[in-house]
């Protein structure tokens, strides 16, 4: 069902059609903007490490779009008898992240509310010519994924008192890590001549989990003429961070990862040898989760290469099949 008016400016050159991880707005033939808001409830304890996650979290989705982001304006939602103390660690936390992106806070907006809220609005740049949209994955393409799966299980086995302290750790260190290293090592394979064109989706895998936003990149966009394909997965290839199968197999289960699981419904098929943790934590919405790239087969060795020189754990998890029925197959 389509809530709003499909628009018609031809300077929007990514808008919410495909659910894109952010808008992009043509400026002239060199420049475009990247648009992008998140912002969310506390998923640790710590005011500072929460205002971190929150802006590395708002700075994702402009780095899938192989954008730079330049500024920002912070979201606050406080309680009007809440200690401000906390309130000024969870801004300083979130323009410590900020700062280490080189992305300048220009303002803001807060509001009383029962609930703590905290997020950005990222505005980035982008050449317009080379803009990673979440659809184009075409047969035969190597999938790629960063960083490890299973920040939401923790995150509840956290709220439940019942995350080992090794586990928190890893979790809170995955979701503070900027998203940058992995964009630039890409922007080096997509400066190779020979690779120019191999980057053809990537989406950051946040509230949707692995598999929800598998989806909707295999989903394509026809009516651009952007095919609809398919994605083989091997579990066994993912990295999973430690304690999130046991939080899995202990029942800590957000939410959110429930509702991906219906969201995502017959699209996915999983064969006996993938036990329902791993099924679990394949639905799992991540904060600040990693890159879910498809990539030309003969550029996928050097991406992973280049993942590594910078300092991003980058795993080939799939491939890029003909469209066929399940859209996502798992093994």
């Amino acid at each position: 069902m389509r809530l709003l008016p499909r628009q018609t400016d031809p300077k929007v050159l990514v808008g919410f059609e495909t659910s894109d991880d952010a808008g992009v707005y043509l400026i002239d033939d060199r420049t475009a903007l990247v648009q992008t808001v998140d912002f969310f409830t506390p998923i640790v304890d710590d005011p500072r490490t929460f205002g971190e996650i929150a802006a590395s979290n708002s700075l994702s989705d402009v780095y899938a779009m192989g954008g730079r982001p330049v500024s920002a304006l912070s979201i606050v939602g406080f309680p009007e008898k809440g200690d401000p103390q906390i309130l000024a660690q969870i801004l300083q936390g979130g323009l410590a992240k900020m700062m280490e992106a080189t992305c300048t806070v220009i303002g803001g907006h807060s509001v009383r509310n029962e609930d703590v809220l905290f997020g950005y609005a990222v505005t980035g740049l982008i050449d317009p010519k080379q803009v990673w949209k979440n659809v184009g994955a075409r047969t035969g393409d190597i999938l790629l994924f960063t960083k490890a799966l299973g920040t939401g299980v923790i995150s509840t086995a956290l709220k439940n008192d019942k995350a080992p302290a090794d586990a928190v750790s890893a979790a809170i260190h995955s979701m503070r890590k900027l998203n940058r290293a992995a964009a630039e090592a890409l922007h080096v394979i997509e400066s190779q001549t020979k690779f120019q064109n191999a980057i053809h989706a990537v989406t950051d895998v946040t509230g949707f989990g692995l598999l929800g936003h598998a989806r909707e990149m295999a989903l394509g966009n026809p009516e651009k003429g952007i095919e609809t394909v398919s994605f083989e997965f091997d579990h066994a290839r993912f990295t999973y961070l430690p304690g999130a199968l046991q939080a899995a197999m202990d029942g800590h289960l957000p939410g959110g990862l429930k509702n991906n699981r219906e969201f995502v419904g017959d699209c996915a098929q999983f064969t006996p040898a993938v036990r329902q943790e791993y099924r679990d934590i394949l639905f799992d919405p991540q904060t600040s989760g990693g890159l879910l790239i498809s990539i030309a087969q003969e550029a996928a060795t050097e991406a992973l290469a280049a993942l590594q020189r910078h300092g991003v754990s980058g795993n080939q998890v799939g491939e890029v099949v003909r469209k066929k029925s399940p859209l996502i197959y798992v093994t």
